[in-house]
């Protein structure tokens, strides 16, 4: 399993992300440009304690990691997570190579990712829009403890 941010623009969020996936010994790639310096002292706080602890593959662009996904044989399928979902995380059939993939928090992930052939999970929450930056990182904590607890890794 793997997790993937596409050109994140909080450090906190990211920074959570990544200690998230150190202690839980996923593999995580971050899509550049960030919103952010990415070795920021905000970052620091929430999470780069834990950087060495992460399998952590940064990708200058989005065209790059597309090229990284093309000739790695750690790439596995792609799982779009957006709002425009039609399948709640909870429900979706994870397997143990997915990358999960979660958009800019201003953003969302890049316009023609909605139209490629990747399997799509929603990661629509109830709460408010003014809690967006909120919503990504309990999303993403959420739907990686799904996909361990579907015990398919």
């Amino acid at each position: 399993m793997r997790l993937a941010l596409y050109e994140p623009d909080i450090p906190q969020n990211a920074g959570t992300i990544l200690r998230l996936s150190a202690c839980l010994g996923v593999a995580v790639d971050i899509v550049e440009p960030c919103g952010f310096v990415f070795d920021d002292r905000r970052l620091r706080r929430a999470g780069m304690d834990y950087l060495d602890a992460v399998d952590l593959t940064r990708h200058s662009s989005w065209n790059a990691y597309r090229v990284w996904r093309a000739g790695s044989d750690r790439a596995g399928r792609l799982i779009l997570l957006t709002t425009k979902g039609h399948t709640p995380y909870a429900d979706f059939p994870f397997m143990p190579s997915d990358t999960l993939m979660f958009g800019r928090e201003s953003g969302g992930v890049p316009p023609e990712g909605v139209y490629q052939p990747w399997a799509i999970a929603s990661s629509r929450s109830d709460t408010s829009e003014k809690c967006c930056p909120v919503r990504l990182s309990s999303t993403d904590s959420c739907a990686t403890t799904a996909h361990v607890l579907s015990k398919v890794w």
